[in-house]
């Protein structure tokens, strides 16, 4: 919600919306055993933004503006379920990638709380974020659509490329821009994808809606990872919410760096070595804005964001497209 301008006429329908599938999250979370409920209870802060739920809502509402089929009101309702249970499993994806991220990274804060890892120790963390998983595709499987889950199931296991991807260049001083756009784009840009191309499907799209609404997904996910990336460097933890600096802690080298690299002196070059090796976050922020890469950095994200939003000229002018676009804007806007 806080991705939104206040004055979008949708944003009652929105919040009633996410009140839902907030409640379907929950429902879906519950365990017979205390222990795991406790663990629930305390990730559900996680939920932070809710950026994914609310593309699929948002998405689902520009397809039906788009459409000219008139579905009937029990027709409209059970594809406004489908449409919520989509937005719970997405959201359940997600935190499971939070969690079992917090372990890889080490991390002690998450959304201003302590992360599970820091509270409970690794294994309840990676245990855990398996149950979010599971549960996501029990969920899933309510809908009763067969190739949703073999979407998601394919889109998971690109989540998990990614981040094997992103483990095998760890420390690597030779990481190239190509390479580091595929990570984000299997990290981050195709669960986003996911989320407004499913939900387009879901509706009743025709297949180039849901293609062009997919890559308007992906793009503004990478937007996204992209200034995520920036405010690693230059945000403040009070704000952002969580640890920072970890990219640098652990050789997870981020696109500011990778077109420093390309683009400064040798001199500079060993300096910026050093100060990666020392994990001096003040020094390299220093370097890397001698050489504006910082500037180019936000420059890519721009980019990919006007490139999404160009995607949704397929779509006929509403006011959910028009939330579309301004999610877009907010991604690249955010300090948190």
């Amino acid at each position: 919600m806080s991705l939104l301008p206040d004055t979008d006429l949708l944003l009652p329908t929105l919040a009633a919306r996410l009140g839902a599938v907030a409640k379907r999250f929950e429902q879906e979370l519950v365990s017979d055993l205390p222990a795991v409920n406790k663990l629930v209870r305390h990730v559900e802060h996680y939920r932070g933004k809710m950026l994914r739920p609310t593309l699929v809502i948002a998405s689902g509402l520009a397809v039906r503006a788009n459409s000219i089929v008139n579905h009937t009101s029990h027709a409209s309702q059970v594809i406004d379920e489908s449409l919520d249970a989509l937005a719970a499993v997405v959201e359940m994806i997600h935190m499971a990638t939070l969690v079992h991220d917090d372990v890889l990274d080490e991390a002690d804060l998450r959304r201003g709380g302590a992360t599970v890892n820091s509270l409970r120790g690794n294994e309840t963390a990676v245990m855990l974020g398996d149950f979010l998983f599971s549960s996501s595709f029990h969920l899933c499987s309510s809908v009763g659509e067969s190739w949703l889950n073999s979407e998601l199931s394919l889109m998971t296991s690109q989540l998990c490329s990614g981040e094997i991807l992103q483990l095998s260049h760890r420390g690597d001083l030779t990481l190239d821009a190509s390479t580091y756009f595929e990570i984000i784009r299997r990290k981050t840009g195709v669960l986003a994808g996911a989320c407004c191309g499913l939900a387009a499907r879901l509706t009743g799209a025709t297949p180039a809606v849901c293609e062009a609404l997919r890559l308007f997904g992906e793009e503004l996910g990478m937007a996204f990872q992209i200034q995520d990336d920036v405010l690693d460097l230059i945000g403040e933890e009070r704000v952002v919410g969580k640890t920072l600096g970890i990219d640098l802690r652990k050789g997870k080298f981020t696109l500011p760096l990778v077109t420093h690299l390309t683009r400064c002196s040798p001199d500079v070059r060993a300096l910026t070595i050093q100060a990666i090796e020392q994990c001096d976050v003040p020094t390299l922020l220093r370097l890397i804005e001698s050489t504006e890469s910082l500037t180019a950095s936000r420059e890519h994200a721009v980019g990919f964001v006007s490139k999404a939003k160009s995607r949704l000229s397929i779509l006929t002018e509403s006011s959910a497209r028009q939330m579309l676009c301004s999610i877009a804007d907010a991604t690249i806007e955010r300090e948190f």
